[in-house]
């Protein structure tokens, strides 16, 4: 059975789709010695070539995985900066085929939850504005806000790139100039969160990300580390994207523990 070519690479783990098209647009791919069209389709008997190295299936039997990344503040979620600044992908583990895509991006300053999976068409669904995955931010800000600017922020304001709101604003208190609220969005544009508090003349001096749809920061999970997520775990994701579950045989219980202890070791 054939598919698109960006689609069978990404499920390969070389990447996104939308890299793998841009890798396309740029003449890098080849397919049986021509240079590989959008819309191109193959069946995994073709000789695929990436900057003229061969691409090949997996020689054995390929798992999905996932990591949720505690991102600390300084880090780039970039595989490489020009300014030679770290990077998230300085601190996971490796991959015999494939490598770690980033669920999205966080900027620089801003820290909390990164999901990273060797599984591309998943990353390309979650992070699709159609799949209208929840994002949730804790965010402390200067002062307390008045309700007005609050409800401006529920109802939607003008940004630069379009409107934007949050679907809800929780107040989590705070003590002395500091105060924190809870938001949650369904969108991941470039520094959002922060532009839709500024654009209210709201000062932003902390940023974290505790939730990306059902996955959440563990409490207890230190900057720069991650847990790898469980059977259960991924199949949530996939069920939020419209993607096929393939449940695995044996008592889900037993399987959740066993990776979830794994992780915690490898992680901590």
């Amino acid at each position: 059975m054939s598919e698109r070519l960006q689609k069978f690479l990404a499920n390969l783990g070389l990447g996104s789709r939308r890299q793998i098209e841009t890798w396309i647009r740029e003449r890098r791919l080849t397919v049986n010695g021509t240079p590989a069209k959008l819309g191109d389709q193959v069946d995994g008997t073709e000789t695929i070539r990436l900057d003229g190295k061969a691409v090949a299936p997996a020689s054995r039997p390929w798992r999905r995985r996932v990591l949720a990344y505690y991102k600390p503040v300084g880090e780039v979620t970039s595989r490489h900066d020009p300014e030679g600044r770290p990077t998230v992908f300085q601190h996971l583990p490796p991959l015999k085929e494939g490598r770690w895509i980033a669920v999205g991006r966080l900027d620089i300053t801003t820290q909390g939850l990164l999901l990273l999976t060797n599984d591309g068409e998943l990353a390309n669904r979650l992070m699709h504005p159609s799949s209208q995955i929840e994002r949730e931010y804790a965010v402390r800000v200067l002062g307390e806000v008045g309700p007005a600017v609050l409800q401006r922020l529920r109802e939607g304001v003008e940004l630069e790139d379009g409107p934007a709101r949050f679907d809800t604003i929780v107040d989590a208190g705070g003590s002395g100039a500091n105060h924190w609220y809870h938001v949650i969005l369904r969108e991941g544009r470039t520094r959002e969160v922060r532009r839709l508090w500024e654009g209210q003349g709201v000062l932003v001096s902390r940023l974290l990300r505790v939730r990306y749809g059902s996955v959440s920061l563990r409490r207890g999970l230190h900057p720069g580390k991650w847990d790898e997520l469980d059977d259960i775990q991924i199949a949530a994701l996939l069920q939020a994207v419209g993607m096929a579950v393939k449940v695995a045989p044996g008592p889900a219980a037993a399987t959740r523990k066993r990776l979830s202890s794994s992780s915690r070791r490898r992680s901590g």
